[in-house]
C-alpha cells in the first residue's frame, strides 16, 4: 500500500487519560458543556454496586448537575433495555449522557445520545449511516481495557435469541473519554486476560483490514499492541497495578480508534456466534478463534503479522513466516499464561454445534468483507473444528 494512498480518519474529539479522573468528572463536563443541567450515567448492576461511581456523581452534582442513574444495562443488551433507557432519558430532560462500564454500558449510552435527543425510532436506526437528528452530549468512561467502545462509533443491539444488529453512524463518537484505571483495580484476571486480548485482536484485525487499513490506524494498532502486550499478564497476575492498568486502558483506546476506522474481520465474525447462541464474552469469543484464524490469513498476511510480531514477540527472528508463526504463539501463550479458557469444547460446544457456527458466521458479511483472505462456509467450519 502507497502510504500516500487516500483514506479518512474520525475520532473522539477529546481524551484524558490519568488515574483519579473520574473523581473530577463534574469539572471536567462543566468545562467542555457549561449549560448541561441534568446528567444521566449509564451502567449496569454490578458496576453500580461497586460503589465506584460515588465520586463522579458527588462531583457532578458539585459543579451543579442533577444525576440520574440508568443501572439496567446487560450484557449484550437486548432491544427493550435500549428502549426503557430511550424513554428513561426522555421522561427526565435529560441533557447529558455518561456511559460508565465495560461495552454493553457505553453502547446503551451511545443509543440513548442518539435517540433521546432526537426522536428517531431504533429500528430506523440500524445499518450504517441511518441515525439522524440531533444528539446529546456523550462522555464515555470506561471501566475495562478491552472493547474500545468508548472511542468506536457502533453500538450493538441483541434483537433476537441470537440474533445482534448494529449502528454505526458518526454521531456515535463521544465528545469526551474519560480513561482512569483507579476503576479498574477490582477486575477479576480472567475478566481482565479476555478483555485485554480483544483489544489486542482489535489491533491486529485493523492492521490486516483488507479496504481502509491506513497509516494512522496502523501508527494506533502498533502503539496500542506494544502497550498491551506488556502490561497485559502484569494487570492479570497483579491487579493492584496502577501503571499497568492505565496502559491497558490506553492500549486498549488506541486499538479502538484503529479499529473503528479500519474494521475488523473474520476473527469477530466467527467470535460473534460463539458469544451470540453460547452467551460466551465477546472477548473469550476473540480469543478462541484467534490463532486459528491467524493460520488460515498466512497466505495473505503473513508480512504484516511477521511485522506486529516484533512488536508482540520482539526476539523472534527468522522468516516472515517464523516471525508471523511467533506471533499466533505469542498470542497462544498469553491466554494459557492469563488461564482462559483455549478451546471451544472448555465453553459446552461440540461438534454437533460447528455447522450452525459456520452458517452464523457466513452472515457476517460486513465484517468478512474486510478479512485479508477471503473465507467459504467450509472454511469458516474448518477453523471451528481446529478450535475444538
Amino acid at each position: 500500500m502507497s502510504t500516500f494512498a487516500s483514506f479518512s480518519f474520525s475520532t473522539v474529539p477529546h481524551l484524558i487519560s490519568q488515574p483519579g479522573a473520574a473523581a473530577q468528572l463534574g469539572q471536567h463536563i462543566r468545562a467542555q458543556f457549561p449549560s448541561a443541567r441534568r446528567a444521566l450515567i449509564v451502567t449496569d448492576p454490578g458496576f453500580l454496586r461497586t460503589g465506584l461511581i460515588d465520586a463522579s456523581a458527588r462531583d457532578l452534582e458539585q459543579h451543579n448537575l442533577t444525576v440520574l442513574i440508568y443501572s439496567d444495562v446487560v450484557a449484550d443488551p437486548p432491544e427493550h433495555i435500549v428502549l426503557s433507557a430511550v424513554e428513561f432519558a426522555r421522561q427526565h430532560a435529560i441533557d447529558i449522557v455518561i456511559g460508565f462500564g465495560g461495552g454493553s454500558s457505553m453502547d446503551v449510552a451511545k443509543l440513548i445520545a442518539v435517540l433521546a435527543g432526537s426522536g428517531q425510532a431504533l429500528s430506523q436506526a440500524y445499518g450504517i449511516g441511518n441515525v439522524t437528528g440531533e444528539r446529546l452530549p456523550l462522555v464515555q468512561v470506561p471501566t475495562t481495557a478491552g472493547t474500545g467502545s468508548e472511542v468506536t462509533n457502533i453500538a450493538i443491539v441483541t434483537t433476537g435469541a441470537t440474533t445482534k444488529m448494529g449502528v454505526v453512524a458518526p454521531q456515535l463518537y463521544a465528545d469526551l473519554a474519560v480513561l482512569d484505571a483507579e476503576l479498574t483495580l477490582g477486575l477479576p484476571p480472567l475478566v481482565t486476560a479476555a478483555t485485554g486480548i480483544d483489544a489486542m485482536v482489535h489491533a491486529i484485525e485493523a492492521f490486516t483490514s483488507k479496504h481502509k487499513k491506513n497509516p494512522m490506524s496502523d501508527m494506533l494498532a502498533r502503539q496500542a499492541l506494544s502497550l498491551l502486550s506488556k502490561n497485559l499478564v502484569t494487570a492479570c497476575q497483579n491487579g493492584a497495578n496502577l501503571q499497568a492498568r492505565q496502559a491497558m486502558l490506553l492500549g486498549a483506546y488506541f486499538a479502538g480508534q484503529a479499529f473503528s476506522n479500519a474494521p475488523v474481520a473474520a476473527v469477530h465474525a466467527l467470535a460473534y456466534p460463539i458469544g451470540g447462541i453460547f452467551h460466551v464474552p465477546h472477548g473469550l469469543s476473540n480469543s478462541l478463534v484467534l490463532p486459528h484464524v491467524l493460520r488460515f490469513n498466512m497466505p495473505e498476511a503473513v508480512d504484516h503479522y511477521a511485522e506486529i510480531a516484533g512488536i508482540v514477540a520482539p526476539h523472534v527472528e527468522g522468516s516472515q513466516e517464523a516471525r508471523a508463526e511467533a506471533l499466533i504463539a505469542a498470542m497462544q501463550q498469553i491466554a494459557t499464561v492469563t488461564g482462559v479458557e483455549t478451546t471451544l469444547q472448555q465453553v459446552g460446544i461440540t461438534e454437533g454445534d460447528l455447522d450452525r457456527l459456520a452458517d452464523d458466521a457466513m452472515k457476517q458479511t460486513r465484517l468478512l468483507g474486510n478479512n485479508p483472505r477471503e473465507m467459504t462456509r467450509a472454511d469458516a467450519r474448518a477453523i471451528y473444528a481446529a478450535a475444538l
